[in-house]
């Protein structure tokens, strides 16, 4: 009978690590998830990739690093102002790297978005130095136990607090997109903006508010992701790379895509590092991205605004 309460105990142990480990990937696959979001709502503006995105995810944190010295808010009043700021910064990014090259080959817009990305690395470089900066936890750094059968499992408040933020910012951009005339203008215009135009849509204005959007996604999730990975100038690559895996993984242009990947990315990570550790974790998933689109090259819903480099 002690050895059956002794393997009872054990299972319960187990399913409360699981639970912990369910918990750290779907926050960081829904911290992903914003920042290929917002990487998708700009793919689709733009008609090209904007490869300052990845370096938006660190001014967002930077922003949320600044603001925190300058008024001492808690995370949950800093969190609009950081999206407020990052929408700044995609409107800025819109009308200067990308509605000034709407006529031009999409490898313009690379270069210029290139260019804004350096020019976002080494202004952080120089106002903030190389050493990482920790932003604010969002609600705190306290964390939830959960006690089963005298097995306890502690469950962060950050996590929660990333898992809820961002479940709530995506049923937010899918009723934008899909129950809205703004949303549908959006989306018309990512489809066909020649189209668009010729039915009386203000190209230039829905661009603007894509970009616009992208910047406060990207801004959201590097000051939630900031304060577990810290915020270093040269993170942006980084970020731009998980984007860009989970945008091709499901599907260039796809939102549904967009989210299914990232969350994709967050529970791999998660539990690959948890068997076997961080650095090996992240050969594998680059093999098993390599493995997925060698068997599926359009990512799992395909491809629905064309070829994309």
């Amino acid at each position: 009978m002690l050895r059956f309460a002794q393997d009872d105990r054990s299972s319960h142990e187990r399913a409360l690590i699981t639970l912990q480990l369910v918990l750290n990937a779907l926050a960081l696959g829904m911290a992903y998830a914003l920042v290929a979001l917002g990487f998708v709502l700009a793919l689709n503006a733009a008609g090209a990739v904007n490869f300052a995105h990845g370096d938006l995810v660190v001014l967002g944190g930077a922003v949320a690093v600044l603001l925190v010295g300058w008024l001492g808010l808690p995370g949950i009043l800093l969190l609009p102002l950081v999206a407020l700021a990052l929408a700044a910064a995609g409107i800025v990014a819109a009308h200067v790297a990308i509605l000034p090259l709407a006529r031009r080959p999409p490898e313009a817009t690379f270069v210029a978005t290139i260019a804004l990305a350096a020019m976002i690395e080494q202004g952080l470089t120089l106002t903030m130095g190389a050493a990482p900066h920790t932003t604010p936890p969002f609600l705190g750094s306290g964390a939830v136990t959960i006690t089963i059968a005298g097995a306890g499992a502690t469950l962060g408040l950050q996590p929660l607090a990333i898992v809820l933020v961002g479940g709530v910012l995506v049923a937010g951009l899918w009723l934008l997109l899909e129950r809205t005339q703004v949303g549908r203008r959006m989306r018309a215009v990512a489809a066909d903006r020649h189209m668009a135009r010729a039915v009386g849509i203000p190209v230039a204005r829905y661009v603007t508010l894509s970009l616009a959007l992208s910047g406060a996604l990207a801004g959201i999730a590097g000051f939630l992701l900031g304060h577990q990975f810290l915020v270093t100038p040269t993170q942006g690559a980084g970020h731009m790379l998980k984007a860009y895996i989970a945008v091709a993984l499901g599907g260039w242009g796809s939102v549904p895509g967009a989210l299914i990947g990232a969350l994709a990315i967050g529970v791999f990570e998660t539990f690959v590092s948890a068997s076997i550790g961080d650095a090996w974790a992240s050969a594998a998933l680059y093999i098993a991205v390599l493995l997925v689109l060698t068997v599926r090259p359009r990512g799992l819903f395909g491809e629905p605004v064309g070829q994309r480099a």
